[in-house]
């Protein structure tokens, strides 16, 4: 019995002995957060585990979103107004009448459907110059990534240069050597320029350097797995975020591309909505024109809609993607 009894007091030792650790580690977990709450208070700045929060921060960042989102709100309004309400009724009201889906039908029916045809221009140069351009640089920034051969430093200094010199500049040398070969106003004008991204090619291959062990080629490699079986097999799926990336960043170039199509087209049947868009807008400043703002706007709307539909949906994989290379391992 004395045993026992030992052996329950020892229990009950331990376990007080166990209460009063647990209560100093709580203790000086109070004490390190306090600290840290007033280190956050002096900074202005708060961590995940500090309520407090930067009442100047917050102002900023609310003054930069109601920047961002105004345009937005603008069309989303504007595009519920007639054409009356549209010139009579003040920009951030709404008009007498709710005409959003007779403005959207009258967009797509306004001078034979070419809005329509726009739109369809637009999706194929994004498909085929943006897609081929990812694709591109997907190939191109692995294996400049992961192959090592003679003149790949002047191939980075090559793409250095490329990613500083501005679109705009290209321009008008590309509409000489395209006018040359006799492909201006057609679609090739705009899908060759559109598959060249030097900024997508270094965003892969750097995403590229991060995101793929060699270790792992090296093995799929002592498995008897092919260069190109290893690519799309092994390779691919770890590339995601920065495919998405890279997806996004030439698909917004391409869709919202101005002065390319601009020099490089003249009959409106191979306009992208840019440019038809921006049409209709002279057409309603032009002396005997029909004004048409309404459409415009609501044509804008529509064009806006499939790239925020496309940022919600990839915004997880787009944000990794940034985010590669951040942290050194």
């Amino acid at each position: 019995m004395s045993g026992v009894t030992m052996t329950a007091q020892s229990l009950r030792e331990q376990e007080r002995a166990a209460r009063k650790a647990e209560r100093e580690r709580q203790r000086r977990v109070a004490k390190d957060e306090a600290a840290e709450r007033k280190r956050a208070e002096k900074s202005g700045f708060a961590n995940v585990n500090n309520p407090r929060r930067s009442v100047t921060l917050t102002i900023i960042c609310a003054v930069f979103a109601i920047y961002c989102l105004f345009p937005f709100v603008y069309l989303v309004i504007n595009a519920t107004k007639t054409q009356a309400d549209f010139t009579s009724t003040f920009g951030l009201g709404f008009g007498h009448t709710f005409a959003l889906w007779d403005n959207i039908v009258t967009v797509f029916t306004f001078n034979g459907g070419i809005f329509g045809r726009w739109l369809l221009n637009t999706l194929l140069y994004v498909v085929v110059g943006a897609g081929g351009a990812t694709l591109l640089a997907i190939m191109g920034g692995y294996a400049l990534a992961k192959f090592r051969f003679p003149g790949r430093k002047a191939v980075f200094a090559v793409i250095i240069g490329a990613i500083s010199v501005p679109g705009i500049a290209l321009a008008v040398p590309q509409f000489l050597l395209f006018a040359k070969l006799n492909l201006t106003n057609t679609p090739w004008a705009m899908i060759i320029p559109s598959l060249i991204s030097p900024f997508g090619l270094y965003l892969m291959w750097i995403f590229s350097e991060q995101a793929v062990p060699t270790e792992l080629l090296e093995a799929a490699r002592v498995d008897g797995a092919s260069e190109w079986r290893t690519f799309w097999t092994i390779s691919l799926p770890l590339l995601a975020p920065g495919i998405v990336t890279t997806a996004l960043f030439t698909i917004v170039a391409t869709w919202n591309n101005y002065f390319l199509p601009l020099i490089m087209l003249k009959e409106d049947s191979w306009y992208p909505l840019t440019i038809g868009l921006n049409q209709w807008k002279d057409q309603a400043s032009t002396a005997g024109g029909t004004a048409i703002q309404n459409l415009v706007i609501t044509g804008s709307l529509i064009t806006i809609i499939p790239l925020v539909i496309a940022f919600l949906c990839l915004q997880k994989y787009w944000q990794s993607g940034l985010a590669a290379g951040a942290v050194k391992e």
